[in-house]
């Protein structure tokens, strides 16, 4: 869901030799073979060479699948399709509300479009790779023969289906790729309970990562079990930074360099986006000579920032009513938004459920509309 950027050298050979550190009995060592199993199926990413990360956060491990073939049979780029739950609901076999889609990634040499899908409910969901092309093709992903690496991360939160979230199924919030490793964010078992973890790729082991907290303006205190729901890989000044994303909605930079396996670090927060509200995607883009950052959110629509003042916003320290920091335009044009990544140079592809929330009709519940697969004009 990234849009690449170049970053140096030196910090990356860095961050290498302090993993390297990391004593062995603090990681998990990664496996390799054909045809993995998966219990459950979250956040994707793409790295070069037809590689897809598929995050199975009931396991709290990540796979690096070798898509092969099937990543270059179909036509190039994607194509939008109404009604994309319900046609992937009637391959697996089952209706539309039996499925959920948990994430969207566009393989950046095809243009195709790849899903994430779970099927079912609760402890006997199961998941599914889908992937649709330029010809609106949709294919199951056989994952029978693919061949793929994986490592599960230490100390994940302990599973509890009867609970009203799953802390396991935020063992992994999201994931990107750049320069040779894999970052990711999620929640692990500790006391500071929110994680960003560096594994190179390919993968050896997984250390301890880095416990990582904010100030959040709008609750007016220091949070170190709140995760990362969304990120991305930035440069500011020629040094890597990530730029998370959070519940109500906090906008946070963390420099590469201070991720650190067992580390404790405290980002700085550039931006309160307001309450009552969760992010879920966000990419880069540029237009016109100018850069953005896109986040789709639960309950505030789309956001557009401009990123001219990522390096220079002063972090909040002090409690926050409202929004502060860097501002953002509401991208009115773009509802329902559910999933997001960016197809090409001047396009999104997102999932919509354009037709809104379920209303009140008589005492009966109506349906929700349909979620749509299309390609947006970057605003």
């Amino acid at each position: 869901m990234r849009s690449p950027v170049s970053w140096k050298l030196g910090v990356v050979a860095a961050v290498v030799l302090v993993t390297a550190a990391v004593p062995l009995d603090e990681r998990s060592t990664a496996a390799t073979g054909v045809g993995p199993t998966l219990r459950s199926i979250g956040p994707l990413a793409f790295g070069p060479n037809g590689v897809l990360y598929a995050a199975d956060p009931e396991a709290a491990t990540i796979y690096a699948l070798e898509l092969g073939a099937q990543a270059s049979g179909g036509a190039a780029g994607t194509k939008d399709i109404d009604g994309i739950d319900q046609q992937v609901a009637a391959m697996l076999g089952t209706d539309a509300k039996e499925i959920s889609i948990a994430d969207l990634a566009v393989d950046p040499k095809t243009r195709n479009s790849y899903l994430a899908v779970m099927r079912g409910q609760g402890t006997g969901a199961k998941p599914a790779l889908m992937r649709v092309d330029g010809a609106g093709k949709i294919d199951i992903v056989s994952l029978e023969s693919v061949k793929f690496s994986s490592v599960a991360l230490p100390n994940p939160p302990d599973a509890n289906p009867g609970s009203n979230r799953n802390p396991r199924t935020q063992s992994v919030m999201d994931m990107a790729y750049q320069g040779g490793r894999l970052y990711i964010a999620g929640l692990s078992n500790e006391e500071f309970a929110s994680k960003l973890w560096a594994i190179p790729y390919p993968f050896a082991s997984a250390d301890r990562g880095t416990s990582v907290e904010i100030f959040h303006g709008s609750h007016g205190r220091l949070e170190t079990r709140s995760p990362v729901y969304t990120f991305l890989p930035y440069a500011i000044g020629g040094n890597p930074y990530l730029i998370a994303g959070y519940l109500c909605t906090p906008l946070v930079k963390f420099p590469v360099s201070d991720l650190a396996p067992g580390a404790k670090v405290r980002g700085t927060t550039i931006a309160e986006l307001g309450a009552g509200n969760r992010p879920i995607d966000m990419i880069l883009y540029q237009k016109d000579g100018k850069e953005f950052l896109l986040m789709s959110n639960t309950s505030r629509g789309v956001m557009k920032l401009s990123t001219d003042r990522f390096a220079t916003e002063q972090g909040i320290t002090a409690p926050v009513s409202g929004t502060a920091g860097v501002p953002y335009e509401t991208i009115t044009s773009m509802t329902g938004i559910q999933q997001l990544d960016l197809l090409d140079s001047g396009r999104a592809i997102v999932i919509a459920r354009t037709g809104g929330l379920p209303s009140q009709l008589g005492g009966q519940r109506t349906p929700p509309a349909a979620l749509n697969l299309h390609s947006v004009v970057l605003p």
